[in-house]
């Protein structure tokens, strides 16, 4: 039962200190208080708490631990065992919004819908909304499951119908985009130039080149070491290839080109690593040579798309390609077979001599 207290407040009116107590086993399990300025809404709140606290399971709802979707967010990303920089970059921006401060029980689909759309409002595209209520929704899949965090996958699935009917949210287009000829040269004089001018520096000239002829990721291009390549048979080891479902292990065999062979034979070997540099800084320095030659809309996984076409418009079929670029669907390469067999691009180009040219 609970009792009521009045106390006289500093301005001379009276409170009334509505309590509940509960105890089980001679252990006090619930304590809750209100005030009101008036008895009788102190009694009625008594009843009103009681009857709520007299149903199956009350006491243990309102004594279970809360947890919020960023209490969630921190769970996944310390029991996680790969996680993408991407992902995690876009599980740590999403903690500075709203919804990350709302208790997991709390959160329905129209709160997710919310703030989808308010990342639309905030200038991002509705591919990019759609990544990150993918990232979010891996949380929403475990935490009930794995942690007892009360998030309602129900309530995310709804949401996701909701955002693809709205427009929010749609799926990432396929990049087009390919560098002109006219615009590897400049970026290969830039990167040459650069090396002439500053002896230590990272040969890009050499990664941009290889990036196309090999048609790998920057990432795999930079864990490459020289036990994983196999001259006699003209191939490389590509370790944790990108895979949608398989982060680690994912280790491919596929065919190098007699192009990257010759850029790979080119480099020193001084360090376990054939090219040993961070995809961060082989990221930056292409985005800036870009920036500084004026070539617009041009990204350093663009040249694994020119390689790839190149393979097809050399007459290779999509079996053939594959080998290369290390695709494991056929499927993920249809979008290649509108491309005509016009030869070459880079038949003669001098700009392979000149990587190779150089001295160990």
């Amino acid at each position: 039962m609970g009792t009521i207290s009045a106390r006289k407040r500093q301005d001379g009116s009276t409170g009334y200190t509505a309590q509940i107590l509960r105890k089980k086993g001679g252990k006090i399990v619930w304590r809750e208080a209100k005030t009101f300025d008036r008895e009788r809404e102190a009694k009625a709140w008594i009843r009103f708490r009681e009857a709520e606290l007299d149903r199956p399971g009350a006491l243990e709802r309102v004594n279970a631990k809360t947890f919020t979707l960023a209490d969630a967010i921190d769970r996944y990303n310390k029991e996680k065992n790969e996680i993408g920089r991407t992902k995690a970059q876009v599980l740590d921006t999403i903690k500075n919004f709203a919804i990350a401060d709302m208790n997991c029980d709390r959160i329905k689909s129209d709160d997710i819908v919310a703030f989808a759309q308010e990342l639309l409002a905030g200038g991002r595209q509705p591919q990019t909304v759609a990544n990150y209520i993918s990232h979010l929704a891996a949380i929403f899949r475990i935490a009930r499951p794995a942690w007892g965090m009360p998030l309602d996958q129900s309530a995310m699935k709804d949401a996701q119908v909701v955002l693809r009917d709205l427009g929010t949210t749609t799926r990432s287009t396929k990049r087009d985009r390919r560098p002109t000829l006219a615009e590897l040269d400049l970026i290969m004089n830039h990167f040459v130039d650069r090396k002439t001018r500053v002896p230590q520096s990272s040969p890009m000239h050499k990664i941009v080149a290889f990036a196309i002829f090999s048609t790998r990721r920057q990432e795999e291009i930079s864990r490459i070491t020289w036990a994983d390549l196999d001259i006699p048979h003209n191939r490389v080891l590509v370790r944790d290839m990108k895979h949608p479902g398989q982060k680690k292990g994912n280790d491919v065999w596929v065919e190098l080109p007699p192009e990257a062979i010759r850029i790979i034979e080119s480099m020193p070997k001084k360090k376990d690593r054939i090219f040993p540099y961070g995809t961060d800084a082989i990221s930056a320095a292409f985005t800036r040579a870009c920036q500084y030659l004026h070539i617009d809309d041009l990204h350093f996984h663009d040249l694994r798309h020119e390689g790839v076409s190149r393979l097809f418009e050399m007459g290779r079929t999509i079996p053939l390609a594959a080998s290369v670029s290390g695709h494991r669907s056929w499927n993920s390469l249809q979008r290649y077979s509108h491309l005509r067999e016009t030869g070459d691009k880079l038949d003669g180009w001098k700009w392979l001599d000149v990587c190779c040219a150089d001295t160990k």
